[in-house]
């Protein structure tokens, strides 16, 4: 994590779980931080949990591209750039396919897919005009890859392996896109968890989530932040494309 030492991050989803996690173990390793999330007050709880670390909060909807863009805009005055971006912010809608309502289907999406699309453009124009090494990590799920029969009994989780597969599909665009552009200084990581213990977890699938827990002991956030600290310490010539982390007691 040497390499990143000074440089600067910007996280989605900050606020708790996965997100909170990912700022802190930055911060630790001396990179600035930028923490985005829409609760003010969670993110200034979180600038406290790293004394003398370098976290930065920002209000911010991922879901409305004009905060992405003020967002972006903060960063680039304030720290000239970003080096890191972990697209992490992700949200579940309580219905099914067959009844659901389009407004939940269209805040889904643009929060899990079109607001992380707009973000790593915006990454990637800056990495770009500094002709920097860079690095983009999706935060997807192990439903970003195969959609298991469970998955039908779960409130919300109908639409939400869609907006992951899309996310995998992204990140592999995103990959040779760079490539076949020559260049070969910006990563693109995708970390695909299993169950992990967070907030994600809706009210509609308490019974599911906690009979899951009879079975297997979710991961930690801090098993996924470590994941992306690992992806982060490869060397540059070295790419972690995808990374999946499961419970090991997982079905």
């Amino acid at each position: 994590m040497e390499q990143w030492k000074g440089k600067t991050a910007i996280v989605t989803g900050a606020s708790a779980g996965i997100g909170a996690e990912i700022v802190k173990q930055l911060a630790k390793h001396d990179i600035k931080v930028f923490a985005l999330a829409r609760r003010a007050e969670r993110l200034q709880e979180l600038v406290k949990s790293v004394p003398g670390g370098q976290i930065y909060p920002l209000c911010c909807d991922i879901s409305k591209e004009e905060d992405i863009l003020r967002v972006f805009a903060e960063v680039k005055r304030i720290a000239g750039g970003v080096d890191i971006l972990i697209n992490n912010a992700g949200i579940i809608v309580s219905n099914f396919l067959f009844d659901g309502e389009t407004s939940d289907w269209e805040r889904l999406f643009k929060t899990n897919v079109i607001g992380l699309c707009v973000a790593t453009r915006e990454a990637c124009k800056s990495m770009m005009e500094r002709d920097v090494n860079g690095h983009i990590i999706h935060i997807n799920s192990v439903l970003g890859h195969h959609v298991p029969a469970f998955a039908a009994k779960l409130v919300g989780l109908n639409a939400y392996p869609a907006s992951k597969h899309a996310v995998t599909g992204l990140a592999e665009t995103l990959r040779l896109e760079l490539l076949n552009n020559n260049n070969n200084k910006i990563k693109v990581t995708s970390v695909s968890p299993g169950l992990v213990d967070t907030e994600l977890d809706t009210a509609a699938n308490k019974d599911f989530i906690a009979n899951a827990r009879t079975v297997m002991k979710p991961l930690d956030p801090i098993d996924v932040a470590n994941a992306v600290v690992y992806a982060l310490s490869t060397p540059p010539h070295a790419l972690v494309a995808e990374l999946t982390i499961r419970p090991i007691d997982e079905p």
